[in-house]
């Protein structure tokens, strides 16, 4: 009788121990599930960044399969807001998650699409594009115009680019790629390189406010960024100034 009892005392504490164990499994299937699901929400949020329609960076792997290269035919949707607290810079990171050699490779392949373009060499830096290029079009500022205008196509907005169709200065580009861009000297020879580019044509004048390359006279500096026509780019920002009350009377 003892023994019966004994039993089932045995079975009852084995029992108990299974129905712990098998909550502790439900919770665990329920707490993948729940991650599954957040992985799946069409609206993923990440710090200021939300409603993310596909956030994939495999998207610029170059030997991605057909299955991720055909996901790029989706529409891309990406809402950015500004930090509700003061001073804060955070909204400001996106500008150091550029690739630019990515930036680079789009700029190349866009260009050598242009007609009579059939090879170009490009360089991003943190505020410039440097493209040099082999051509044989007849309408050298046409050429230059389309070059140009297809990286604008591309960069952010506050950056300048500078073009030439000299395919000697494909390998100065080139060279520049393998310098440290925090070395001291580095500035020095894309400056070097920028003032060889300017003598050949940069096509058309972005607008008003903005010279061939994309600058305005806010930020040219004769010193540091060399401008191909300093005479006609003086005179239209005089003519602006003039206009629009910027500093003139």
């Amino acid at each position: 009788m003892s023994a019966l009892v004994i039993l089932r005392l045995g079975g009852a504490k084995n029992l108990k121990k299974l129905l712990i164990i098998a909550g502790l499994c439900t919770l665990t299937a329920l707490s993948g599930c729940a991650k599954d699901t957040g992985k799946n929400d069409v609206y993923e949020e990440s710090g200021n960044t939300i409603n993310v329609n596909n956030k994939r960076n495999e998207l610029y792997n170059e030997g991605a399969g057909r299955k991720i290269r055909n996901d790029s035919t989706d529409y891309g949707f990406v809402r950015h807001q500004k930090s509700p607290l003061m001073n804060d810079n955070t909204a400001n990171d996106h500008y150091t998650a550029l690739d630019r050699e990515q930036l680079a490779n789009i700029i190349s392949k866009y260009s050598a699409n242009i007609h009579n373009v059939h090879d170009v060499a490009t360089l991003v830096t943190d505020q410039e594009v440097l493209i040099a290029y082999k051509t044989d079009s007849k309408n050298r500022d046409l050429t230059a115009d389309q070059v140009k205008k297809t990286a604008f196509s591309v960069v952010p907005r506050y950056y300048h680019v500078y073009v030439s169709d000299n395919a000697t200065l494909m390998r100065d580009v080139e060279n520049l790629a393998s310098m440290d861009s925090a070395s001291r000297n580095s500035r020095h020879s894309v400056n070097s390189v920028i003032t060889q580019m300017l003598k050949s044509p940069q096509g058309a004048r972005l607008n008003a406010s903005e010279d061939e390359n994309g600058r305005t006279p806010d930020d040219y500096d004769i010193k540091n960024t060399p401008n191909w026509n300093n005479k006609n780019y003086n005179n239209a920002a005089k003519k602006l100034d003039k206009n629009t009350n910027g500093g003139g009377k």
